[in-house]
């Protein structure tokens, strides 16, 4: 007799898996990976991480906790020294009142959003995105069943974000909104007057608000803001923070919530049936990231600004490339909408394929972003990388139009 034939295991995948794509911008950066290791040399503006070094006074706080025998399993929300050393940083920098029972430290600052969606969000509840928005809130509040509602903001206006742009999309199923200040891709910060509007409103509807601060001390403008300053309206804010743009700490997967007690409990439990507790030798280098000396922070944002500025001046030279000016954040969004048509390209994408393939550039295209016009390009690299991919830019566009 025959064996019974068994389906194969993919057809049996999830439905919820079905609801979410895999990352725009780690597919850019795993295909960039590829053509350099068959010696093509890049200028790669793709990956969203720091081309500096991690300070050396976390690098070494990292390695006394391995030589401590600092490697054991601690408390899935962190140990006490690194809550406390959090929410301290926290209040320091922006009045906020948090208690370590109100942090939860997690694996980075992209499981911080994903547990806080997941605990928060049922099926049918909308969530409210700005455009552009960051590549991974679609997909994670979808994983959680939720409607991502976007709100279009204006090119023209520098892609601010009102509140009452806000209240327009606002629904008897919105559950929450998301803000990200300074803004992946855009570089755009909302400002005081805007953030705190949106907050209040959120509050006094009974809306979550989850602020990404991934970015906040990465603004150029000298007004470093969180809409958790707000105590009043604490009951509604869920503050998702990141060590890795601030301290250039990227593969290090260090991240935070701060919020209430009920949703960082409900976090963590979360978290203690999946990954567990950050890294612990991590924990300890953490510690000294945020409680030890700030100069890296201002010196690191100074840098952006001067490299930012080569490469807005860059973007001048070449005819057709519009852009708005970043106040934050290490990324330029150009809109390219006038090469549309020209050279076989209808669109953004083809724009970042071809950039890629023909001028081996490496950028993103802004249609994962919520946007049809753009490309994203990261400029957290060199001058020479810089320098050497406006060439090869102006090349490829100057052939095309």
């Amino acid at each position: 007799m025959a064996p019974a034939t068994i389906a194969p295991a993919s057809l049996a995948l999830s439905e919820r898996i079905h609801r979410i794509e895999v990352s725009a911008t780690m597919a850019i950066t795993a295909e960039a990976l590829r053509l350099k290791s068959t010696g093509i040399d890049l200028a790669d503006f793709g990956a969203g991480e720091p081309h500096f070094s991690t300070p050396e006074h976390i690098k070494r706080a990292a390695i006394d906790a391995i030589e401590k025998n600092y490697t054991r399993y601690t408390a899935v929300a962190g140990i006490p020294e690194i809550r406390k050393a959090v929410v301290d940083r926290h209040a320091a920098d922006f009045g906020t009142d948090y208690a370590p029972d109100e942090c939860v430290f997690t694996t980075g600052g992209k499981l911080a959003l994903f547990n806080a969606m997941e605990v928060l969000v049922n099926h049918g509840d909308e969530v409210i995105v700005p455009t552009p928005y960051w590549v991974s809130y679609k997909d994670i509040i979808q994983f959680a069943g939720g409607v991502p509602v976007f709100v279009e903001s204006r090119e023209d206006e520098n892609f601010r974000v009102t509140a009452s742009m806000i209240e327009q999309a606002i629904t008897p199923r919105t559950r929450a909104i998301i803000l990200n200040s300074p803004s992946n891709p855009s570089g755009a910060i909302l400002e005081r007057d805007d953030l705190y509007s949106i907050v209040r409103l959120a509050h006094e509807r009974g809306i979550f608000v989850l602020l990404d601060e991934c970015y906040v001390y990465l603004n150029f403008t000298g007004d470093l803001v969180s809409g958790a300053s707000l105590k009043e309206c604490k009951p509604h804010v869920v503050v998702l923070g990141s060590l890795s743009k601030t301290y250039a700490m990227t593969g290090w997967r260090a991240g935070f919530a701060l919020g209430p007690k009920a949703v960082i409990a409900a976090m963590s439990k979360l978290q203690s049936q999946s990954t567990s507790n950050t890294s612990t030798m991590v924990q300890h280098a953490s510690i000294a990231a945020v409680s030890g000396p700030q100069e890296c922070v201002a010196q690191m944002r100074s840098g952006y600004i001067e490299i930012r500025d080569r490469m807005l001046e860059g973007f001048k030279t070449i005819p057709g490339i519009t852009c708005t000016v970043p106040q934050g954040a290490f990324y330029v969004y150009p809109n390219v909408s006038a090469f549309f048509g020209k050279g076989g390209i209808q669109t953004a994408s083809d724009v970042a394929a071809r950039l890629l393939s023909e001028a081996h550039v490496v950028c993103v295209p802004g249609e994962p972003f919520g946007t049809a016009e753009h490309i994203r390009l990261s400029y957290a690299v060199s001058s020479e990388v810089i320098d050497k991919g406006l060439d090869r830019m102006r090349t490829f566009f100057a052939s095309v139009g």
